[in-house]
């Protein structure tokens, strides 16, 4: 195997076998990611490799590493992120709570909150979106903090947001117009039921909601009253099934349903929350 279209083809068998979809595209990544080089110009390196380098990232990968991990970088919304395993991964699934937020945020935000940051992924894509807000993102690991920090400063906006490391909102004393969340919701029992992707490599604490998935939901429910202005709206990514659950768990802390939006495979992903003293009751829609 002397050329990198030889070494492409061999390890996207090997992908293959391992059961990892895409392996085609994956290998190319992974090949990209050696040399440095976008994907698209492989062809213009010849063999100009490093044979060990690359067969210690297919290593990686066929031990059902995340390729982000890998590679060190997830893109999301209009974002490009730096990953760790201090962190979950951006998923594309989660950029439902950015399209929520602009549907149905009753006025621009000022103000935005990011409960469970991770990456930075949720709060830096909203300050995209909303270029006249400043944003806090709050995160139990340190490590998360320091990367979403770092995101901030190589996407151009660290002026407008600052990461902190804490335990939810129990540090903060403010309102918010917005606050996003993507919190952990997986049943502790079904954890290691998940991909090895996921379960293997993931940090547990941003997967772990509880015995029933909604312990993380019960804690930003009872909080949430205090950290939105009376126009606020909060945000929050729903497990698959979690919908009902999720809006009594936020009625009970006098939150009114806006909207359930859906996800692009259909599965309701993102709550919309509002005060209910200020708007009353609402319906849920899809």
């Amino acid at each position: 195997m002397n050329s990198i279209g030889d070494r492409l083809r061999h390890a996207a068998a090997a992908l293959a076998d391992a059961g990892i979809d895409s392996p085609g595209l994956e290998a190319r990544l992974l090949m990209a990611h050696v040399l440095g080089v976008d994907r698209t110009s492989l062809l213009d390196r010849g063999q100009n490799i490093d044979p060990a380098a690359f067969d210690a990232a297919l290593s990686r990968r066929l031990a059902h590493e995340p390729l982000a991990f890998i590679i060190g970088r997830q893109g999301f919304w209009t974002l490009d992120l730096a990953v760790s395993p201090a962190t979950l991964i951006p998923r594309a699934d989660s950029e439902t709570l950015i399209s929520a937020a602009i549907a149905h945020a009753p006025t621009r935000p000022a103000a935005i909150l990011d409960l469970g940051t991770g990456t930075g992924c949720l709060l830096l894509a909203a300050l995209v979106e909303f270029p006249q807000a400043f944003g806090i993102g709050i995160d139990l690991a340190p490590a998360a903090a320091a990367l979403a920090t770092r995101n901030a400063h190589d996407n151009g906006l660290a002026p407008r947001a600052a990461f902190l490391a804490g335990n939810w909102a129990t540090a903060l004393n403010g309102q918010f117009d917005l606050v996003l969340s993507n919190p952990p919701y997986i049943k502790a029992a079904d954890i290691p039921t998940l991909m090895p992707e996921v379960a293997e490599f993931e940090p547990s604490r941003a997967l772990d909601g509880g015995p029933d998935g909604l312990d993380a939901y019960r804690a930003l429910a009872q909080a949430l009253p205090a950290l939105l202005t009376p126009t606020g709206i909060a945000v929050l990514e729903l497990g698959q099934g979690q919908a009902a659950d999720v809006t009594a768990i936020a009625s009970a802390y006098g939150l009114a349903s806006v909207a359930v939006v859906a996800d692009l495979g259909g599965i309701p992903r993102a709550l919309v929350l509002k005060p209910q003293k200020t708007f009353g009751s609402g319906d849920t829609d899809g």
